[in-house]
């Protein structure tokens, strides 16, 4: 019986890790559940058993990349809670650059081709995945930030840095993928350099929110 089980399970994730390759090459669109089969040498009745759907295979898909994919780049960078705030902030901002950089990350590629063509599918799958790690730097921009800022504030300055790591990793993709179009916009060629710099201009940029938010305190006070 154990041997069965374990057949099944290399089944379901064969089927996974295929489905991503496609997934992530086409787009949901253009893949088809016979080349995932064939890739995944299974049956197109095992995707039915184990998945039901080429919708559910396609979520699945998405979230197993997510998780290998961050289990090669843990989110905190290897920075331990016990660091300080500028230190673990580094260790988030180096995580997500590499993360999204990583050519094995199928996760990138296959949100990549849902923007480029949508379905809507993976809208759920991915604010429940994502969630906690925008929470996590979320929890350490208000302490960086400290007590006086509001909560939009936080919020703005989070969107801020993890929109510094994501748009030029998108601009290295894209050009990647299409050699020929002089007119993307450039991207980061040294990933640690860049790291730096984004971690450098984010706390600046929340020391200067940071005192003008302890300033007004102190105007209303008076």
């Amino acid at each position: 019986m154990r041997i069965q089980r374990k057949g099944v399970a290399k089944t379901a994730k064969s089927l996974l890790v295929a489905a991503s390759d496609v997934f992530a090459t086409k787009g949901y669109r253009d893949a088809t559940i016979a080349e995932i089969c064939e890739r995944a040498k299974a049956n197109i009745a095992a995707v039915n058993y184990h998945f039901g759907d080429k919708e559910t295979l396609y979520t699945e898909a998405w979230r197993h990349s997510f998780s290998e994919s961050v289990k090669v780049h843990p989110p905190d960078g290897g920075v331990s809670d016990a660091a300080p705030p500028e230190e673990r902030l580094r260790g988030q901002v180096v995580a997500l650059l590499r993360r999204i950089a990583d050519e094995d990350n199928r996760e990138f590629f296959i949100v990549q081709k849902e923007l480029a063509n949508p379905t809507g599918l993976l809208n759920k799958v991915m604010r429940v995945e994502l969630r906690p790690l925008h929470e996590k730097m979320e929890t350490l921009v208000r302490e960086l930030l400290g007590p006086r800022t509001s909560d939009m504030q936080v919020r703005f300055c989070t969107i801020s840095i993890i929109s510094q790591c994501i748009n030029p990793m998108v601009a290295i993709k894209s050009q990647k993928e299409k050699r020929e179009d002089k007119d993307s916009p450039p991207g980061v060629d040294d990933i640690e350099a860049y790291s730096r710099h984004v971690v450098q201009f984010s706390l600046a940029g929340i020391r200067t929110v940071r005192e003008e938010a302890e300033k007004k305190r102190r105007g209303l006070k008076k």
